[in-house]
């Protein structure tokens, strides 16, 4: 980053408020094990990182139950909020993040279809860890960096357990809204033996605007059904050895008698939908049809006098629905569109060494290992139709991290990492796609083949704790990225594979920051940068009506700062702000809505009034972003569409007696009028994400803990 840009952003940063996070917790070290695969203290790690508390999520369940909403509001530098299914378009720092249950992967970087986020239920998670900046230390897919979900552990005693039922509903327009959502979970340990289970049912009514009008479809939750089921199981072998298996399924599908009216960002009407009286609906229902999730995982604390190992072996089955979607028509073929569906099937072993050093004034941590991996990918459609043919990709990586703790004021961390991946994709045809009857694209017969990648990426960072109430901080590290080759595949307009342009994309990433603490406040800043040779835009092809990649070298900086302050035991505030922007750096030409969004501020207040009672005002806004003209005619396409500012007020509070926790939630309490970022910007499908987002919305339940 220029000297002066860097500058610009610091100052803005100094004068700019930024995150809440829990201040009852500051007496408790804070740790994670996210950044560098072990239990390291937060103080340790010196990038920008993202806690998310048990407290934080319960307090956003009593709103919403969208684990996107709640990291839009918590997390800066991640994309905002669309109230949507999809985390399409939501980018960390302009960059695809890697998603994670317990460490295993969610996302299907290989065909990324933007559903990873929304992987399991909020209740059985413990805490959320998010680690921002390219990272090579968890492989493909990280190039904006790490959100990893740590599910509950048992609890000590032998049996406690607790459960919730609720009903959300629109306060704007009642009819039809009404949802009901249950939960429970159990959990305990006995002797050497531990268990967590749960398991939840979300049925949703319709979800309606500030009109009062019922929401698009289009990756929409009216009339959806989510279940998730949770299991843990752990056993201590002696103390320091044990197993442990975890298993989860997760399923949320959109099975509306619904159908669109479409709008336009061009003409400014909005997207609703109204019963479907007819039989206008096509295809399956849309979301995840039954994901699997399994990992057994054993732990050695004392493989030597200073060395610990981790082995974990996992398997994933993943099946996404996407929408049925008029772009996948073939008239000659007799078909109207098509919907198309992700499937995905991971298995993977690691194995993770944790060695201790100590001298004088030095203490040193290696952590080194293996990870294989194998991912078979395909896009088919529910027609059988094959979009995206299956690529069957294995990987080998091994790495090696390292932190010096020195004259316990100086952190040093370097760590690099090489990766062999070898990709497998048979001879295939491309499909013969048609937006209408007159622009089809053509179809190709493509040469398969067997793809090899070698990337060694590197890592290096430095803390400083200048003393107990600042510690700066700065990094620089790599990730090799392979990501959405679906898509390049299925676009191809070459015979052969080998001469699409599949290379693999390393991302620079740089930072600088600062962390103050004080007995009632903290404040952090952080000013970061990326640079890649290739990237991953698309551009519209008139001729084909298809979007085609473009893998021009991306450049996204920007700064982001969060505080928090406490001005007594009942009563605390805090506040974040997120500014991001790139560019093509062979064109000069500002990155659209897909990968960059808009400026955003999030400032919340949390009150107890009586010692068993709370209450927490959020308020959450995103700013302008206008970096594009419109044609000649006046219209926007693709992602270039601009986006004007809007805000959101939450409120939400709960009232504890003895066992019984009644709670209850207001989403956009003011019922403002808005279109979410996505939806302004975006113009695909023929104006099906331009609806509107939710009106005002009451959630209110109790909870039972035993």
């Amino acid at each position: 980053m220029e000297m002066r840009s860097l500058a610009l952003a610091v100052a803005a940063v100094a004068c700019t408020a930024a995150q809440a996070q829990e201040t009852d917790n500051r007496e408790m070290e804070q740790v994670i094990v996210t950044g560098s695969r072990f239990v390291e203290s937060i103080d340790e790690v010196p990038v920008s990182v993202t806690v998310i508390d048990r407290e934080t999520i319960e307090r956003q369940l009593q709103v919403s139950a969208e684990l996107q909403n709640l990291l839009a509001i918590q997390v800066p530098g991640l994309a905002t909020g669309n109230g949507s299914t999809s985390n399409f378009g939501t980018t960390l720092r302009g960059r695809a993040p890697l998603v994670m249950i317990d460490g295993v992967p969610q996302s299907t970087p290989l065909r990324n279809g933007g559903l990873g986020m929304r992987s399991l239920d909020p209740d059985v998670i413990e805490r959320i860890e998010v680690v921002k900046g390219a990272t090579s230390i968890y492989g493909n897919g990280a190039a904006g960096g790490i959100i990893n979900y740590i599910t509950k552990s048992a609890a000590d005693s032998e049996f406690a357990g607790q459960a919730s039922v609720s009903s959300r509903f629109s306060a704007v327009k009642f009819e039809d809204s009404a949802g009901v959502r249950t939960q429970g979970s159990v959990s305990g340990t006995r002797d050497q033996f531990s268990f967590v289970a749960g398991a939840s049912r979300d049925e949703r009514g319709v979800e309606r605007d500030a009109e009062g009008d019922i929401m698009g479809t289009i990756y929409g939750l009216s009339e959806s059904v989510t279940q998730n089921f949770f299991t843990k199981l752990g056993y201590r072998l002696d103390g320091d050895k044990s197993l442990q298996f975890t298993y989860n399924y997760f399923e949320g599908q959109q099975n509306a008698d619904l159908v669109d009216v479409l709008g336009s960002v061009n003409d400014g009407t909005k997207t609703y939908a109204v019963k479907d009286d007819g039989d206008s609906g096509h295809g399956d229902p849309q979301g995840p049809r039954g994901n699997h999730n399994f990992m057994l995982k054993y732990v050695d604390n004392s493989l030597t006098d200073n060395t610990a190992m981790t082995v974990d072996a996992y398997g994933q089955v993943i099946e996404n629905v996407f929408f049925f979607s008029p772009t996948l028509s073939n008239p000659e073929e007799g078909y109207d569109g098509g919907q198309s569906m992700i499937k995905s099937e991971k298995r993977g072993l690691r194995f993770n060494f944790n060695t201790q050093l100590d001298w004088e004034d030095v203490d040193a941590t290696l952590t080194y290992g293996l990870d294989a991996l194998n991912d078979v990918t395909s896009q088919p459609l529910l027609d059988g139709r094959m979009w995206v043919p299956e690529m069957d990709m294995d990987s080998l990586a091994g790495y090696l991290q390292s932190k010096w703790i020195i004259g316990n004021d100086w952190i040093l961390k370097a760590g690099v990492r090489h990766e062999s991946i070898d990709l497998l994709v048979d001879d295939y045809r491309t499909l013969k796609l048609c937006r209408d009857a007159d622009t089809c694209s053509v179809p190709m017969d493509v040469k398969g083949d067997e793809l090899s990648y070698e990337a060694t990426t590197y890592n290096l960072a430095l803390r400083y704790h200048i003393n107990d109430h600042f510690s700066p901080f700065a990094n620089y590290s790599q990730g090799a990225d392979i990501s959405d080759m679906g898509r390049l595949l299925r676009t191809a307009t070459v015979n052969d594979i080998g001469l699409i342009q599949t290379e693999a994309s390393i991302v620079d990433s740089y930072e600088i920051g600062l962390d103050t603490h004080f007995d009632d406040f903290d404040f952090s800043i952080a000013a970061f940068e990326s640079t890649s040779e290739l990237g991953t835009a698309n551009a519209y092809n008139p001729d084909t009506g298809i979007y085609e990649p473009v893998r021009s070298p991306h450049k996204m900086w920007g700064y982001e700062a969060a505080l928090t302050y406490r001005f007594s035991d009942r009563l605390s505030a805090g506040a974040n702000y997120s500014w991001v922007e790139g560019e093509d750096e062979d064109t000069g030409e500002y990155l659209d809505a897909r990968i960059i969004s808009p400026p955003k501020f999030v400032a919340q207040l949390d009150w107890r009034p009586l010692d068993n009672a709370s209450l927490a005002l959020t308020y959450y806004h995103v700013g302008d972003r206008k970096r594009f003209e419109p044609d000649a005619d006046g219209n926007w396409s693709g992602a270039y569409a601009p986006v004007s500012a809007y805000d959101v007020v939450n409120l939400s509070g709960n009232y504890a007696m003895d066992n019984w926790r009644f709670f209850a939630g207001i989403e956009n309490l003011l019922n403002e009028e808005y279109f979410s970022a996505r939806a302004q910007a975006f113009t695909y499908s023929g104006g099906a994400y331009h609806s509107m987002g939710l009106g005002t919305t009451v959630n209110a339940g109790v909870n039972y803990t035993f």
